[in-house]
């Protein structure tokens, strides 16, 4: 199967400690690196996972709370140091051009690339990307501030050739791209080839939500149906309900029910309350609601 892999660099809150980074995490997509909040310590953690710079284009900021975004900066200025010439992508709600223009003007001038800055309406579903591999899709969250979730969704791969079959039947090479596209083929005296005796069904596909910070949102539950994996901010356990709500955040219970509405395949918690020191009592809570579920934990990778 094509690469569609979750590296955690940063699963805490909003304090850095000596156990996590703040938010921070790289969708990749058959080697494409998306990077999924920017928070201080990015660079360490992109090095301490052995990820190439140089493979991200496209950021993709959940909302403008410093722990989400404070690394942005620094990263702009490396990618500078290190010669960078593609465009590089970044996607945040508003107020992001007002917030990081003038920092980009000043602390990264003579930039040898263009940073294109996208503000993004975090009210309504939107597909913000797309390409041929995937599509990136907001997802309206409840915060303090504007503030969403990310979608992806991996399109659909071309079927499987059974390259005995083809050579049985003499198919030449210039076909085998719109046989693996589902076409049937024709043989010179006009016999028809189906498309399911020349190929196998192809791998299917996969997805990833990010939700990370927000309230309890149910509502969200018909858009991350069937998700493959959920990552759900479970900031507190079930006894700092009222917390939570102050806050704007959510609890390991709450998280589990998300995932269970959705009928997730499987939940990974993260956002951890720095006054928690063994997560494992928030994996248990959430277990009692949704047992297929995992802590997220730095420099982890999670293959789908």
């Amino acid at each position: 199967m094509e690469k569609f892999e979750i590296t955690i660099l940063g699963c805490g809150a909003a304090l850095p400690t000596p156990h996590h980074f703040c938010s921070s995490q790289i969708v990749n997509i058959r080697e494409k690196l998306f990077l999924v909040d920017c928070a201080e310590g990015v660079q360490m953690q992109l090095r301490r996972s052995r990820l190439k710079f140089s493979n991200i284009n496209n950021i993709f900021i959940s909302h403008l709370h410093g722990d989400h975004c404070l690394g942005l900066i620094g990263l702009i200025s490396t990618f500078s140091l290190l010669g960078r010439t593609s465009t590089l992508h970044v996607w945040a709600p508003n107020p992001l051009k007002e917030l990081f223009q003038p920092q980009i003007d000043f602390h990264c001038q003579g930039l040898g690339f263009t940073v294109q800055l996208h503000e993004i309406d975090t009210r309504k579903r939107d597909i913000i990307f797309e390409d041929r591999s995937v599509t990136i899709e907001t997802i309206p969250l409840k915060h303090r501030i504007p503030c969403c979730g990310y979608l992806f969704r991996e399109k659909p791969l071309p079927r499987h050739i059974k390259r005995d079959v083809i050579d049985a039947y003499n198919i030449p090479t210039c076909y085998i791209n719109n046989i693996k596209a589902g076409m049937d083929f024709t043989l010179p005296d006009g016999e028809i080839i189906p498309n399911s005796i020349l190929t196998n069904p192809a791998d299917p596909t996969r997805s990833y939500a990010y939700c990370s910070d927000t309230m309890f949102a149910p509502t969200n539950a018909e858009q991350l149906h069937n998700v493959d994996l959920l990552y759900h901010e479970a900031t507190f356990k079930k006894d700092q309900e009222l917390l939570s709500k102050k806050t704007f955040h959510s609890t390991t219970q709450q998280a589990a029910e998300m995932a269970r509405l959705s009928n997730a395949k499987q939940l990974m918690i993260g956002h951890f309350s720095a006054r928690y020191k063994n997560e494992e009592e928030l994996l248990n809570e959430c277990k009692e609601t949704f047992q297929n579920t995992i802590l997220a934990e730095e420099n982890k990778c999670i293959k789908l």
